[in-house]
């Protein structure tokens, strides 16, 4: 899709191929622009690794605080 728009082909057109926004081409186009594919297959598994950690830590900051909750009323 971005290797079309840099052939030459109208944004506008691609747009209505693909059945994206002006924005969101253009927001595509900013963040996979000067990347070849392996890069791009590479960013989303270390995004996807990244969201799977994000989650982990958040369920473990809930144990930690329920269990803190749950010790100071024992004592």
């Amino acid at each position: 899709m971005i290797r079309e728009h840099e052939s030459g082909v109208k944004t506008a057109d691609i747009c209505r191929k693909y059945g994206l926004s002006d924005a969101t081409f253009y927001k595509l186009k900013a963040k996979f622009g000067g990347m070849t594919v392996s890069d791009a297959q590479r960013l989303r598994t270390l995004e996807t690794e990244n969201s799977k950690l994000k989650r982990l830590l958040a369920e473990a900051m809930l144990d930690n605080a329920a269990l803190k909750d749950l010790a100071s009323k024992n004592f």
